[in-house]
């Protein structure tokens, strides 16, 4: 049973119609804005950043995320041959999950399979094509939006009756703040992530140029499918190594282990316009991956042609596939516990 829209508070003109879904349900866009200038756009369709503006000391601004102008655009990735997901929340689980399959207190759940065989970023119908519903805003110094969603037992064939509420606030030290909170009404497993694609020279420019860091030294081994083989690497003398800058790899689809949770996990800088966004999380892994694309099929924002280094993912996240490794950290969330996720992207121009 879905939850209904909880009435809107505070009411001023920040949303409007984005579109409509296949069965009529309207689409709303939202927009927030902090008092240096930074703005926000999502739409409540898989609670997805459409549009992150930073403002810039020579006045200007820069939209740093990749993203549609249309909903029809955004329904229609989902039909690609490989989802880029742009901007959307990634749920139930994040990530792949080996042959779509898991025990969970001695039961076997098999899960929709979606991508070679295996479960990957919530199975056919996640988070990301769901619609979530208002729940709260405001409009003090921290300007911030929560959305809400339930996702019932069995679907996408997860246990237990989920409710998840996302919150998106910009600080007034132009941070992108995501935080998640969920709880289950049976024993369930859950790893939520955001999927915007980033770009710190514009959304319809290259990444090639610019430098990553990742404040990790070790890193997940996988299969030819990227399934975890259970092993964890050292980065040290291998292309993962990125504890100093390097320039953005041409392709990566890797998870690398962190460390301290009061630490940075990566950090990515743009030399055109002295950008640089650092990404802090309370998660043990961060995800960087690189080659999203629309295959020529469908444009981006302001007929951008995006290809597959057009931007760079950050997905701050539990280990993929973790509910089958039992030495990687617990996916499971207990029936009246809550699960609590918290991630930061801050941009300072230097």
């Amino acid at each position: 049973m879905k939850i209904k829209p909880v009435l809107e508070i505070n009411k001023k003109p920040f949303k409007k119609i984005f579109g409509l879904m296949p069965n009529g349900e309207s689409v709303f866009l939202y927009e927030l804005v902090n008092k240096k200038g930074m703005k926000l756009k999502v739409i409540n369709f898989g609670a997805t950043i459409t549009e992150l503006k930073i403002p810039l000391k020579n006045g200007k601004k820069v939209d740093v995320v990749l993203g549609f102008d249309s909903l029809d655009s955004y329904l229609k990735s989902f039909e690609l041959k490989s989802a880029p997901y742009f901007g959307a929340t990634i749920g139930r689980f994040a990530g792949r999950i080996n042959n779509g399959t898991f025990v969970l207190k001695d039961t076997k759940i098999v899960l929709d399979k979606n991508n070679n065989g295996n479960s990957h970023h919530g199975g056919n119908t996640g988070f990301s094509q769901a619609i979530w519903y208002l729940k709260n805003r405001t409009n003090a110094e921290n300007p911030s939006i929560t959305f809400t969603y339930f996702s019932p037992s069995g679907e996408s064939k997860y246990p237990g009756d989920l409710t998840v509420d996302l919150t998106y606030t910009l600080s007034e030290e132009n941070e992108l703040i995501v935080e998640y909170k969920a709880t289950t009404a049976q024993d369930t497993i859950i790893n939520l992530t955001h999927h915007s694609y980033f770009n710190l020279d514009g959304h319809s420019s290259t990444i090639v140029d610019q430098e990553l860091r990742v404040n990790s030294n070790q890193f997940l081994e996988t299969t030819i499918e990227n399934i975890p083989t259970g092993s964890i690497l050292e980065t040290e003398n291998t292309q993962f190594d990125f504890l100093t800058p390097k320039k953005v790899p041409s392709k990566i689809d890797t998870t690398f282990v962190l460390g301290e949770k009061d630490q940075f996990a990566a950090s990515l800088f743009n030399a055109n316009t002295n950008l640089k966004m650092t990404v802090f999380t309370n998660q043990p892994g961060l995800h960087i991956y690189v080659g999203g694309n629309c295959f020529n099929r469908i444009k981006g924002k302001e007929i951008a042609d995006y290809h597959p280094l057009s931007g760079i993912c950050f997905e701050t996240q539990n280990y993929p596939d973790a509910p089958n490794h039992k030495h990687f950290p617990s996916a499971v969330l207990k029936k009246g516990d809550e699960y609590s996720h918290k991630t930061i992207y801050k941009f300072q121009n230097q």
